[in-house]
């Protein structure tokens, strides 16, 4: 493999790194004795599949705009991989990303919402891991 390709490599490493971090966080809050902080779980999952989605996306070189919508950086991947599809019920982790991070007019954040965020987290994960490594950047 060429410097060129290590660098690149590199660079889509760093933000799964930092996505893994996310999910590491989130699961261990669910450890916590008392007052778990579902609505922090959902957070990190959400931030985890939009790191995942990132460090897709600079594996095939497109660049994306600083969103933290899950659909639409779904939407900027490459067609091939039917993530639209396969990754529609992640599209709901958007709602995590900044509004329910602050006071609001909202609903509590349950349990049941953490563990379907967790779950959501976890097939992305798996998906993005399996292209990433097709293409030898995982």
């Amino acid at each position: 493999m060429n410097a060129d390709f290590e660098e690149h490599k590199l660079q889509v490493q760093k933000w799964l790194k930092i996505a893994d971090e996310d999910s590491r966080l989130a699961e261990f809050a669910f450890e916590m004795d008392s007052n778990i902080p579902y609505r922090l779980i959902c957070y990190h999952n959400q931030q985890c599949v939009e790191k995942y989605l990132k460090a897709l996306l600079v594996s095939e070189l497109i660049d994306f705009p600083y969103t933290h919508s899950i659909e639409v950086l779904i939407k900027l991947c490459p067609t091939k991989y039917n993530l639209s599809h396969q990754l529609s019920d992640t599209f709901n982790l958007s709602n995590y990303a900044v509004a329910r991070r602050y006071p609001g007019d909202y609903e509590n954040i349950s349990r049941e919402d953490a563990l379907t965020a967790v779950d959501s987290a976890s097939k992305a994960k798996s998906i993005i891991q399996i292209i990433l490594h097709e293409n030898k950047f995982y």
